[in-house]
C-alpha cells in the first residue's frame, strides 16, 4: 500500500510541546518563533524530519505557518484548509487565520508591540518571503532573529533525513538527455550574466539530471542541491547513501558530487570570487541570501532557469503523459464499475482508496507499465467530508458510504511515463436537485475552461473566471484554484503555472495543468470535477486575425451522468460532454474486461 491511513495526529500533545517551545523562547529572549510548513527546498512534499508543522500543532496539511508567541499561538492556513485545520487543532491553543488575507506579516504588522524579537530558522523561510516581511515590520520596530530551528530542539524522537535510492530517468521518457539540458540552461546564465545560481527545488534536479528518488511521499525526488555555473562544470550535492555505483558513474559525467553539508563552503568559495550570484527569491532559502552577503557580495534575483523548460513538456513527455492517461483511465473505469455494482453502505472511504489503488496496480501490471506511486494521498470524502477540500481520510475519520450522499474521489498515479491526477464526484444512489444543479454549474464551469482559445501570452489569472462564472451566477465559488501545473513522473502540484487569482505565469504550448472547479456546502458535500489539460500550439481560426492556443484533454473517465441537469447545459456544453463521452468509451472500452465495457457504454451514453 501506498497510502496509509494512521489517526490524524494528536492534537492533545499539542499542549506539551508547545509548552517546550516557549521554554526555548524564554532562553533566547524571543517574542515568537515562526513554524512554517516547508523544509530547505521549499517544497510542497516534505520528508517526515521536516514535518514539524504537523507535529507541533496538529494540522497535517500541505501549507501553513504557526507562530508560536509567550501567551497564545496562531495557526495560519488557506481556504483549502479552513475545515481541516479547525477539526486537528486544539482551538484552547491556536487561533486560526488566513494565510492569504492576513500573513503572519500582516497580522504580526497589526498585533504585535514595537520591541518585539520573532525568531526563525532561514533555512525554512524564502529571500523573497522574508523581504516582504522586513519591509511590513521595520517601521513597527519588530525584530526579526535567525536561530537554530526551536522546534528540532524539543522534538526528541524527531526521524533522521531519509537516504532513499536515486534512480536515472531513461531517455525514452525524459526525450531529452542531461548533457542537453545543462548547456541549455548554461546558455541562459551566459545571457543574464549570472556567473552562479543555486538550484533549491528538488525537481529542478530531477528533470536537469534526469534523476528520480523517494525522499518524500508520492513525488519522485532526492533531496539536494545543485550550485550551476556559466561556466564550468555544475556542482551537485546529494547524500552518497543514496547513489549506487551504475547512478554514481553516471553523475559523475554530468557534475562534481558533494555531500550536501559542503554546499555552504562550496557558495562562499564561489561568491568570493564571483562577480554574481542569482537566487529565485521564490525558491532559495534566506540562509543562502546570508551565506553570499558574508561573503561580501550581493545576490541578483534570478529565477530557477529550469522551472519554466521543466513545465513546458517535449514531444516524447507529452506521448509518456497521454500513454499513461489511458491505462490510468482504465483503472478508474474498471473501478466505477466496480463501485457501482456495491452496496454503498458495506464499504467505507478506506475501503474506496484501497480497491481503486488495486486497480491501478493491477492495470500497471497488465500493460507492463507498473504503478510507482500514487501521486498523493487519495482524496475519498463522502457527505460532510467531501466539503473538507483537500481531506485526507484516516482509520478515525473514515465513514460509511450512504445511497443518500455524494463521494468526492481526487486521487493520481505515478508512472514512469507520466503522472496522473482526476477528480469524479459520484452520487452513490439518487442525486438531489440541489446537488444536481451545483455539479452541473462545476461542470459548465470545466467545459468553458475545456474549450476555451486564447491567444499567445494570456496567463492563468487571465482565464481563471471562465471556470466560476457560471457559479457566480447563483452566487457560489469555490476557495481553491482552477488549475496547476502536472509534472511528468514528477510534482502532481508544479509551478510556475496554474490557473488561479495569482496565475501570473504565461500559458505555453507544452504545458499541463489541472481544470477543476468545484463547490463545496460545509457539513453536507463536496463537489469537484478535474481532468488534466494540456496546451496546444497555436493555430489559425478560419476568419480570425491571430493564432489561438487550446487546450487538449489527456484524462479519459466517465463524468457522472445522474448528477448532470441536462436542462442548464447549452447546445455546445451538451455537444462536448457527448464527444468527450464518446471518446472515453473508444478509447478506454479495448482497455477493459467485458463487464466493465458494458457498465462504460451505459456511463458515457450521450445525454
Amino acid at each position: 500500500m501506498f497510502q496509509t491511513f494512521d489517526s490524524a495526529s494528536d492534537s492533545a500533545q499539542a499542549a506539551s510541546r508547545v509548552s517546550a517551545l516557549r521554554e526555548q523562547l524564554e532562553a533566547l529572549d524571543l517574542t515568537g518563533f515562526l513554524v512554517p510548513r516547508a523544509d530547505e527546498h521549499q517544497g510542497e512534499y516534505v520528508a517526515p524530519c521536516s514535518e514539524r508543522l504537523s507535529w507541533l500543532t496538529g494540522f497535517t496539511g500541505s501549507a501553513g505557518a504557526a507562530l508560536i508567541l509567550r501567551d497564545s499561538a496562531i495557526l495560519f492556513v488557506d481556504g483549502r484548509y479552513t475545515l481541516q485545520a479547525a477539526e486537528q487543532t486544539d482551538s484552547n491553543i491556536f487561533q486560526i487565520k488566513s494565510l492569504v488575507t492576513n500573513p503572519p506579516r500582516s497580522w504580526m504588522k497589526a498585533s504585535l508591540p514595537s520591541d518585539a524579537r520573532i525568531g526563525f530558522d532561514p533555512w525554512l523561510h524564502t529571500i523573497g518571503e522574508m523581504r516582504s516581511m522586513r519591509e511590513a515590520l521595520v517601521r513597527r520596530g519588530v525584530e526579526l532573529v535567525p536561530v537554530a530551528n526551536l522546534v528540532d530542539k524539543v522534538w526528541q524522537d524527531r526521524p533522521a533525513p531519509p537516504v532513499k535510492p536515486v534512480t536515472i530517468q531513461p531517455l525514452q521518457y525524459a526525450g531529452e538527455t542531461a548533457g542537453e539540458k545543462l548547456d541549455r540552461i548554461g546558455e541562459v546564465l551566459r545571457e543574464a550574466n549570472i556567473a552562479h545560481t543555486v538550484l533549491t527545488d528538488p525537481s529542478s534536479l530531477a528533470w536537469l539530471f534526469n534523476i528520480r528518488g523517494s525522499d518524500v511521499p508520492h513525488t519522485p525526488l532526492a533531496l539536494g542541491f545543485a550550485i550551476l555555473s556559466a561556466h564550468g562544470r555544475p556542482k551537485l550535492f546529494l547524500h552518497p547513501g543514496k547513489l549506487s555505483i551504475e547512478t554514481k558513474a553516471y553523475l559523475t559525467q554530468l557534475a562534481d558530487l558533494h555531500l550536501p553539508e559542503m554546499l555552504e563552503s562550496e557558495l562562499t568559495a564561489l561568491a568570493s570570487s564571483a562577480a554574481s550570484i542569482g537566487l529565485d527569491p521564490a525558491l532559495a532559502a534566506e540562509k543562502l541570501r546570508a551565506i553570499v552577503e558574508a561573503a561580501d557580495r550581493n545576490v541578483e534575483d534570478f529565477k530557477d532557469p529550469t522551472r519554466l523548460p521543466r513545465a513546458i513538456k517535449n514531444a516524447v513527455e507529452l506521448a509518456g503523459s497521454r500513454n499513461a492517461h489511458h491505462r490510468d483511465g482504465a483503472a478508474v473505469a474498471s473501478f466505477l464499475a466496480w463501485l457501482n455494482r456495491q452496496t454503498p453502505e458495506e464499504l467505507d472511504e478506506i475501503a474506496v482508496v484501497e480497491k481503486l489503488e488495486a486497480f491501478r496496480r493491477e492495470t500497471g501490471e497488465r500493460f507492463q507499465m507498473p504503478l510507482k506511486d500514487i501521486s498523493f494521498d487519495t482524496i475519498s470524502g463522502s457527505g460532510p467530508n467531501g466539503a473538507i477540500i483537500h481531506y485526507r481520510v484516516n482509520r478515525q475519520s473514515s465513514r460509511r458510504l450512504s445511497s443518500h450522499e455524494l463521494l468526492l474521489l481526487d486521487s493520481g498515479a505515478q508512472y514512469e511515463d507520466g503522472t496522473t491526477d482526476i477528480t469524479r464526484t459520484i452520487a452513490l444512489g439518487q442525486a438531489y436537485d440541489e446537488q444536481r444543479q451545483r455539479f452541473t454549474l462545476v461542470l459548465k464551469g470545466m467545459i468553458a475552461i475545456t474549450r476555451l482559445r486564447f491567444p499567445e501570452g494570456t496567463r492563468g489569472v487571465d482565464i481563471d473566471a471562465f471556470a466560476r462564472t457560471a457559479l457566480w451566477q447563483h452566487g457560489l465559488d469555490y476557495a481553491h484554484g482552477t488549475g496547476h501545473g502536472v509534472g511528468s513522473y514528477l510534482a502532481v502540484h508544479e509551478g510556475p503555472q496554474s490557473i488561479s487569482r495569482r496565475g501570473m505565469e504565461k500559458l505555453h504550448a507544452g504545458m499541463i495543468l489541472s481544470n477543476e472547479p468545484g463547490y463545496y456546502k460545509p457539513g453536507h458535500y463536496g463537489i469537484r470535477i478535474e481532468n488534466l489539460i494540456a496546451v496546444t500550439p497555436a493555430e489559425e481560426i478560419a476568419g480570425g486575425d491571430i493564432p489561438m492556443h487550446g487546450f487538449e484533454t489527456l484524462t479519459l473517465a466517465p463524468i457522472d451522468r445522474k448528477l448532470i441537469a441536462p436542462e442548464l447545459l447549452s447546445a455546445e456544453e451538451r455537444a462536448w460532454l457527448d464527444e468527450y463521452h464518446a471518446r472515453v468509451m473508444q478509447e478506454i472500452a479495448p482497455l477493459v474486461d467485458e463487464e466493465t465495457r458494458t457498465w462504460l457504454e451505459a456511463a458515457t451514453a450521450p445525454l
